[in-house]
């Protein structure tokens, strides 16, 4: 199967939420208290750059959010800093939750639905010292900032956690994202801890706020075989980065890393997941790393990422089958200096949306990724996944064609194929 640019009308359900999906360290700037901040400034970081201003998102909110109106968005997924709202234990700030509060208001004054987003990779420096997510208190530490949140911000949908798995395996098994720990052991009680702190969020929500849904934002990719001998070790890295998620998320049972143990507030008790695909990841017992790169040829994308749009429909039907939630597509999009590119990525990537939908899959919306280009962790500023581009020296934001192109379907709630072909060729 390939799924190419559509070249017939392709319609989406009623109500589908559309719009674009952004994290506060990447957006705001001044984030000096977090963990991530002081990651960038350390010696021998592996960042490029440091996020500093970042596109200043903190004070221009509110024109941003005008500006994704106009452009058709419906939704928008944002994020909150854990570190503003409570700069030590158990202090906190209510500027910063005023500020936050503001930040909602405007997205409704803009009919925009918010998706807010409690925790997006990065942590107060006081969580980090303490032992970050490896701690023995990290989610007690998690439950009470959530209900500080549940108490004060008010939202349709909340997302707990992004990519959870990605933390624990770059930050905490590897030494690309803080802690830097770089202990394989740590892996396991990393994600336990991740689990347990959704559940927890999860209680406090449901207390505080019995109307909104909640949900758990994961990083999925189709995880292939190479070859017959990979095939289990292919289904070990599955169940270790996404399938320990969606049993979680089913039974409330956290699996497959010794005992199981039965997590409060996880299963059952969630309204929806989220799905944030870029790309498969192919196991190869006999490559390095046991993941094979791109073979030479095939279209990839600035991080390296190779386009397979057919995986989409994969991760997506797997995530409803195995969690039996309802699916939004929480991050999906591409970094390219080629703005044709991301009109197809687009136009092939909602295909496979659609096509996940008539297989079965309950698919209720999509956010691209990102609303504008930003800060790419430790990639600096280099990568350009926006739909609108920004002026580092002045902050100036100017849609790309791209971003126009969305803005069709956004309206229409559907691909047209001559809209298509006009981008492409323009």
């Amino acid at each position: 199967m390939t799924i190419e640019v559509p070249t017939e009308r392709i319609a989406f359900p009623d109500g589908f939420a559309w719009g674009s999906a952004a994290c506060a360290h990447q957006t705001e700037g001044g984030n000096w208290n977090s963990d991530w901040w002081e990651w960038e400034h350390r010696p021998g970081t592996p960042c490029i750059e440091v996020s500093g201003d970042a596109i200043d998102h903190y004070n221009r909110y509110d024109s941003d959010f005008e500006l994704l109106a106009s452009l058709g968005h419906n939704a928008h997924r944002f994020g909150i800093e854990w570190a503003r709202i409570e700069p030590e234990p158990g202090e906190i700030s209510k500027a910063a939750l005023d500020h936050y509060a503001r930040v909602i208001e405007s997205l409704h004054r803009n009919n925009l639905t918010p998706f807010m987003t409690l925790h997006h990779f990065s942590s107060p420096r006081w969580f980090a010292a303490e032992g970050g997510w490896a701690s023995e208190t990290a989610v007690d530490r998690f439950r009470r900032f959530a209900e500080v949140v549940a108490k004060r911000l008010e939202v349709p949908f909340v997302c707990t956690i992004n990519e959870p798995q990605i933390v624990a395996q770059i930050g905490y098994q590897g030494t690309g994202f803080p802690p830097g720990a770089g202990e394989n052991y740590l892996f396991g009680p990393v994600t336990r801890n991740f689990i347990a702190s959704h559940g927890a969020a999860v209680e406090v929500f449901k207390e505080h706020q019995p109307s909104a849904q909640i949900g758990l934002v994961l990083a999925t990719a189709d995880y292939q075989a190479a070859n017959e001998e990979s095939v289990k070790l292919r289904d070990r890295v599955h169940h270790r980065m996404v399938g320990v998620y969606h049993d979680a998320l089913r039974t409330g049972v956290f699996t497959g890393f010794g005992d199981d143990e039965e997590l409060r507030g996880v299963g059952g008790t969630s309204d929806f997941v989220g799905v944030n695909y870029y790309t498969r990841t192919v196991i190869d017992v006999n490559e390095r790393g046991n993941a094979q790169m791109p073979k030479p040829g095939a279209e990839t994308t600035q991080m390296g990422y190779e386009v397979v749009p057919e995986c989409f429909v994969t991760v997506l039907k797997l995530a409803h089958e195995k969690t039996g939630l309802p699916v939004y597509v929480t991050e999906n999009g591409i970094g390219t200096d080629d703005d044709h590119q991301r009109v197809r990525f687009i136009a092939r990537h909602l295909t496979a949306v659609r096509q996940a939908i008539d297989e079965g899959a309950d698919v209720r919306g999509y956010m691209y990724w990102c609303p504008m280009d930003n800060f790419e962790w430790t990639f600096g500023f280099s990568r350009t996944f926006g739909l609108i581009a920004v002026d580092r020296t002045t902050f100036e934001r100017t849609p790309k064609p791209s971003a126009s192109y969305f803005a069709e379907i956004c309206r229409a709630n559907a691909i047209d194929p001559v809209v298509t072909a006009s981008y492409l060729e323009s």
